[in-house]
């Protein structure tokens, strides 16, 4: 947290009983999904609790859902998520990939903007599940002196399940301040001529290293049920135009690239094709070596190494495929966070340019 006690002073004019206001700033306030404080059955249970109480991931009567959910899915589930997030830990920094990757891409950042606007500028990033809490770091920074704030969701896409609960939580912890910051949200950067770069770069270099160039491109999107599509959250054509405008830079046909979708969970329809059928079907029908990138994260996680480099990268073996690579995400590469900087700058304009 930024040191403020040497700085503030009071107001001109003011009483000398006045409490002294730190100077103004604005802050940049990243946030990404969430992690568990470890792998443990408490730590699991505490992070998937929260995670799957929320109404905008699991939208069901929560008379039907709760009992469920803490009777029978919180009991089991830490179990084997737990063995899931064991196997891709952090061990050195005792935290998961996603927390690392979000305090690699947050330092680079700063020190970005830093370069750019100097102490004019406060940078942290929060989680909307697990730690450290949106709450918390809404608080850091109006101490701090933030009378406005940035918000910026770490989502290319934008889903009822993704962006609008991380802005609900920023927006509850607004409501708990006494003098509230002037804000501003970030808009789904999908098709943002940067991200599209830094994406198409990154499959470049990853065909540039291979001996033999991949059948097929699965660009692989974490799902949402089908019905959230009917309902007009407007995810599934986001997904689709990324994956078009990435086709569309690289130069490539229809055939070389094609969009599935991820991590479905419970009994609706999800929005398909299923990233580990559709693998299953392209090794039946002679694609015998795919390669596979998550557009959709902004930083490796769970679905990602745990996920797709297990789970459906098996699913393609046993169909008889033989060659799987999975292209990382964009996490903390110059490319991205030149994106992400020049993101951020614009939706600063009229506050610092």
């Amino acid at each position: 947290m930024l040191d403020t006690s040497k700085t503030a002073t009071r107001p001109t004019h003011a009483a000398d009983d006045h409490p002294a206001i730190p100077p103004a700033r604005v802050g940049i306030l990243l946030a990404n999904l969430g992690t568990p404080d470890n792998y443990d059955y408490w730590s699991m249970r505490r992070y998937l609790g929260e995670f799957l109480s929320d109404k905008r991931v699991i939208d069901y009567s929560p008379w039907i859902w709760q009992p469920l959910l803490q009777l029978i899915i919180l009991t089991k589930r830490p179990f084997s998520s737990g063995a899931a997030y064991k196997s891709i830990w952090n061990e050195e920094a005792s935290e998961s990939p996603l927390m690392t990757i979000t305090k690699d891409q947050t330092a680079k950042i700063k020190n970005a903007m830093h370069a750019k606007y100097g102490d004019q500028v406060m940078v942290d990033f929060c989680m909307r599940y697990g730690n450290p809490s949106t709450k918390s770091k809404v608080r850091e920074m109006v101490e701090a002196g933030c009378q406005k704030i940035l918000f910026f969701p770490l989502y290319p896409h934008y889903a009822g399940a993704t962006s609008a609960t991380a802005n609900d939580q920023f927006f509850r912890a607004l409501m708990e301040e006494k003098w509230q910051p002037t804000t501003r949200t970030v808009e789904p950067y999908f098709e943002h001529p940067k991200y599209i770069e830094a994406l198409a770069q990154s499959i470049e270099r990853a065909y540039g290293n291979l001996d033999t160039r991949p059948d097929i491109l699965v660009c692989s999107y974490h799902g949402v049920p089908l019905r959230y599509l009917m309902e007009g959250d407007p995810y599934h054509c986001q997904c689709q135009k990324t994956t078009r405008l990435l086709k569309e830079r690289l130069g490539w046909g229809d055939t070389e690239i094609t969009t599935t979708f991820q991590s479905k969970f419970g009994p609706e329809e999800w929005l398909k094709p299923y990233t580990v059928e559709e693998v299953a079907r392209l090794a039946e029908a002679g694609k015998k070596n795919i390669a596979v990138c998550a557009p959709a994260f902004s930083a490796d996680c769970i679905e990602t190494l745990e996920e797709i480099n297990e789970e459906i990268k098996e699913s393609f073996e046993e169909a008889g495929g033989e060659s799987f690579i999975y292209v990382p995400c964009l996490n903390d590469d110059d490319a991205h966070i030149d994106a992400l900087g020049t993101i951020i700058r614009e939706n600063l304009r009229g506050w610092l340019d």
